[in-house]
């Protein structure tokens, strides 16, 4: 018997339970992970709201590392006592230990700690399919960044900065401002006390920007639409707020001929070809000293109902995990 998190039903943070799961040998083409640390994503609160529907009963998480303890049949390349972590569906992260396709695992490089990557496999591929291949953001840009003191936010700020691109980002506070802008962020905007779609025309000169990153969703789409120049990309990759309603796709003729994408890291990872090239360009920019993977909240795995209330309400910054 396991320790998880178990849910049998969508809603609050309440609907989780802690309890004892029988998980049984690894199938063909699986391997058991024995977690040492597994992340905290806002994702996970969109599985668990029913935003995005599961089958019940049902675990949570997408993201965690620890160590190999079983391999099953057909798994050649991965052997007990290997370090992994990953960052994919099914979901069942918030667990002592699982079974999953040993597709889905990526070695850990030695300098790499455990924690680390349980903080930064979600986050980090998701920044990189967001600046290198949704838009490829370059040297000399300047682009809007929402949420720039969360866990992908932090992130963002830094790997834009080391590629030369400045970024605009926006905040609820001005105290995630700071934190945002210590970690590389150009300009701050917090959304509570300005208009932050004024503010980008006011920093760039009344043209624009090329892109809009944006995970709020609902709260930030109009205005960010009309932060882009024309021909300019819009980048809606999640829903803190709630999803975006319909809208007539001839305002983005009007707008000046925009693009909108609505993008998912699991898309981009989809091929095993694709997963390996973002964690090791992810795994290559943080050995480099270039990204710092900071991890500002720790929470007893037990404890995920607390860790949701707090997320859901704001109050954490940068990435986030739990201690199994």
């Amino acid at each position: 018997m396991t320790k998880a998190i178990r849910i049998q039903k969508a809603g609050g943070p309440e609907v989780m339970s802690w309890v004892d799961v029988d998980l049984g040998d690894p199938g063909p083409g699986e391997v058991r992970v024995k977690h040492t640390a597994v992340g905290l994503n806002f994702i996970d609160v969109y599985h668990r709201s029913g935003l995005y529907p599961l089958e019940y009963p049902s675990g949570l998480g997408l993201e965690a590392a620890g160590l190999v303890e079983a391999v099953g049949e057909g798994v050649n390349d991965l052997k007990k006592g290997n370090r992994v972590a990953y960052a994919a569906p099914p979901v069942g992260a918030y667990a002592e230990a699982r079974n999953i396709a040993a597709d889905r695992l990526v070695k850990l490089p030695a300098d790499i700690e455990d924690e680390q990557a349980a903080a930064m496999m979600l986050q980090g591929m998701t920044v990189q399919y967001l600046i290198r291949r949704t838009y490829r953001a370059a040297k000399g840009e300047t682009v809007l960044f929402h949420a720039a003191a969360g866990g992908v936010g932090l992130i963002a700020c830094q790997w834009l900065k080391h590629l030369g691109v400045t970024m605009i980002g926006t905040v609820g506070s001005d105290e995630k401002a700071e934190i945002a802008r210590a970690h590389g962020c150009a300009h701050t905007i917090n959304y509570n006390t300005e208009d932050f779609a004024e503010k980008v025309m006011e920093i760039t000169g009344g043209k624009g920007v090329p892109v809009v990153y944006d995970s709020v969703g609902k709260d930030t789409f109009d205005a960010s639409l009309t932060c882009l120049a024309p021909l300019g990309t819009m980048v809606t990759f999640g829903n803190a707020s709630g999803p975006v309603p319909a809208f007539d796709l001839g305002r983005l003729a009007a707008m000046g001929s925009l693009f909108i994408t609505r993008p998912t890291l699991m898309s981009y990872t989809a091929k095993r070809e694709d997963l390996m090239a973002s964690a090791n360009e992810l795994f290559e920019v943080v050995l480099s000293g270039a990204l710092k993977i900071e991890i500002k909240q720790r929470y007893p795995l037990s404890e995920a109902v607390q860790a949701h209330r707090d997320l859901e309400a704001r109050k954490t910054t940068g990435s986030t995990i739990f201690e199994v």
